[in-house]
């Protein structure tokens, strides 16, 4: 494990291969798992501020989901994530052309019409962040929607932490990621002699 700053990152984010291959899993982390999105304390009040500009972009059936839920729903240990459409895909979730989930909250974004990308769960996955006194617990989660994406990735030679640059460094900033990459780059130095 990396211990850095206010963080521990499992080994897996440093040596596994990972790429989104859309192409192959079409979106399926929209779809699959228990809930909907993770989505931070600080993103709720964003959400809300930007729904009527995310909203021309969902699909019917993921708006009666927010009028029904709201625009986020908080589960049985406290925490928030997005509603989901009959207990599946994201609500803000939508299909393309070729059946693929795309993200209406990243389609406004791409259009200009909001500044807020996705929620940070999203952006950083396939790590997951769990919370705790005093540090965050960066892990790698390991699904088998994604294996396209780890063979991928291994094929492109990009790892966990490669891939997910730009997101680390939203959540942890530019001088965190810096130093991530000297702490490995330093490790496997040690790890040739």
């Amino acid at each position: 494990m990396i211990v850095l700053q206010n963080t521990v990152i499992s080994d897996d984010v440093r040596d596994q291969f990972f790429v989104c291959n859309l192409e192959k899993c079409k979106g399926a982390c929209c779809v699959e798992g228990d809930l909907g999105a993770p989505l931070e304390e600080e993103e709720l009040a964003i959400l809300e501020d930007n729904y009527e500009y995310i909203k021309p972009y969902m699909s019917e059936t993921g708006k009666k989901a927010v009028e029904e839920q709201g625009h986020y729903i908080k589960d049985w240990e406290g925490d928030y994530s997005t509603p989901t459409i009959n207990n599946r895909e994201c609500a803000y979730a939508i299909y393309d052309e070729n059946n693929m989930l795309k993200c209406a909250i990243e389609q406004a974004y791409y259009d200009g019409k909001i500044s807020w990308k996705k929620p940070i769960s999203c952006y950083l996955y396939p790590i997951r962040i769990t919370k705790y006194d005093g540090f965050e617990a960066l892990n790698y989660d390991r699904w088998s929607i994604c294996s396209s994406a780890c063979s991928f990735g291994q094929d492109l030679g990009v790892r966990v932490y490669q891939f997910l640059k730009d997101p680390l460094i939203l959540k942890y900033g530019q001088d965190w990621y810096d130093e991530l990459e000297q702490l490995i780059a330093t490790e496997e130095a040690n790890n040739k002699v």
